[in-house]
């Protein structure tokens, strides 16, 4: 079964048609937020979450489990109210809070899906993709509740598969004959672990230290912006394609706030993790490591005031047959009155293990006031580690529409020029929908 951009649009509209059957909610009506959302994180007023998730400051972005968790619980400005679902599902939040009360257990259950479809695709490929995840995550702190020194279980589980159509959209971006991926996470590989991993507070928590099985990207070379579940989509805009990314794996890592400002971190993980295995060191002694300095306005404001440098190395993987490769990375971004965050980020590497030696990305994100929608442009330029290929470059548009408290549709189109893996074509184009629903 193949999705067709016009049957997909079919559908988007009779979406739009139905919610706006449904009443809309005016400024200041749902409980709790009378003002605009803040851009990322929330902060420590109680009254401005669903189930009293709050930031602590810590050295996880926004894909983190914690940070995952603390986003999805702030209580949202809609543009549409449902009463009646709001009034039963209150005991749900009300269950997770009296947990995270009494045991310091938080956790979500969250399902997303994406549908995109492609202008051109390379002969016999397919030019439409759609997929689903189903995600379970929660943090339990099991050690100095109630002091700086915390010590915390993080877990996360997805199921993520195919939605009618032969090819998931992380493999749309190939089939079009473009380098990289229009939609990360949503593949086809099922059932898997991404996070098992303790976090452990030291020094009235100004040092963390994490081990077990996480993803270094949730940690290093962390931006505001980039989080697949809510914003961007492609690879090239959320990441630094320079790095040789890095899967969900075993490692250890340390992060330490130098001053109120300025903090350090370092990781070292099993080069040869994916997150569709969970075995070890499959390839032997084969690491990824990196090193990070960065300032930021203040603990609470990592991701959405920060300027970094990161250094990165992986090392020859023999069985895999990936070359020995190394960089550095660079990135920033600042928010402006709590609406408005231009960010931007670029690397240099050598080796032919990430997808570019070089690349930059700039963008803008821009949060609505008095609501919870949020609206992001982005261009990227990328030069293919494979001196075969010729330069390309990305653009991504997306708008999220906040239809309730607990459900989410994003309208995106991306534009992509010179595709490295399609010499006939110019530029093509990728248009997509994503609908997420977090309890």
């Amino acid at each position: 079964m193949r999705i067709s951009i016009r049957n997909a649009t079919k559908v988007i509209t009779l979406v739009f048609l139905l919610l706006f059957a449904v009443e809309p909610s005016s400024a200041g009506e749902t409980a709790g937020n009378k003002e605009s959302d803040p851009p990322v994180a929330p902060g420590s007023d109680e009254r401005r979450s669903k189930s009293g998730y709050e930031s602590v400051g810590d050295f996880g972005g926004p894909t983190s489990v914690r940070g995952e968790l603390e986003e999805e619980d702030r209580i949202k400005e809609p543009a549409f109210r449902f009463p009646a679902i709001d009034t039963a599902l209150q005991p749900w939040f009300d269950t997770k809070k009296d947990l995270n009360d009494r045991l310091g257990l938080q956790f979500g259950v969250h399902y997303t899906t994406t549908f995109q479809g492609a202008s051109d695709a390379l002969p016999g490929a397919d030019d439409a993709a759609a997929s689903g995840i189903f995600r379970v995550l929660g943090t339990w702190t099991l050690l100095n509740r109630d002091g700086p020194n915390k010590g915390t279980l993080d877990f996360s589980v997805d199921h993520r598969h195919r939605l009618g159509t032969d090819i998931a959209p992380s493999d749309l971006g190939f089939d079009a004959g473009y380098l990289g991926i229009p939609a990360v996470l949503f593949s086809d590989i099922g059932w898997a672990l991404v996070d098992l991993n303790w976090q452990q507070y030291l020094n009235d928590g100004r040092t963390g230290v994490i081990i077990g099985r996480y993803d270094p990207n949730d940690y290093f070379d962390v931006l505001g912006y980039g989080n697949p579940w809510t914003a961007f989509q492609n690879l090239a805009i959320l990441f630094n394609t320079s790095i040789a990314l890095p899967d969900a794996m075993l490692g250890i890592g340390a992060g330490h706030w130098l001053t109120d400002q300025w903090y350090g971190l370092a990781t070292i993980n099993d080069a040869n993790g994916v997150v569709s295995d969970i075995d070890f060191f499959e390839g032997g002694a084969e690491f990824y490591s990196s090193a990070e300095v960065g300032w930021a306005l203040s603990r609470q404001d990592r991701y959405t005031h920060n300027v970094h440098l990161t250094g990165w190395h992986a090392d020859e993987r023999d069985d895999a047959g990936v070359p020995e490769s190394w960089g550095f990375t660079t990135g920033m971004n600042w928010t402006f009155d709590d609406t408005w965050m231009p960010f931007f980020r670029a690397g240099w590497s050598d080796g032919e293990a990430p997808l570019m030696n070089q690349t930059a990305t700039l963008g803008l994100l821009h949060y609505r006031a008095n609501r919870s929608d949020l609206i992001g442009f982005a261009m990227n330029w990328g030069n293919p580690s494979d001196d075969a290929l010729d330069d390309q470059y990305t653009g991504e548009l997306f708008y999220r529409l906040q239809l309730s408290q607990n459900l989410a549709i994003t309208p995106s189109v991306q534009l992509l020029i010179d595709p490295a893996l399609n010499p006939d074509e110019d530029h093509i184009w990728i248009g997509g929908i994503r609908i997420r629903l977090t309890l």
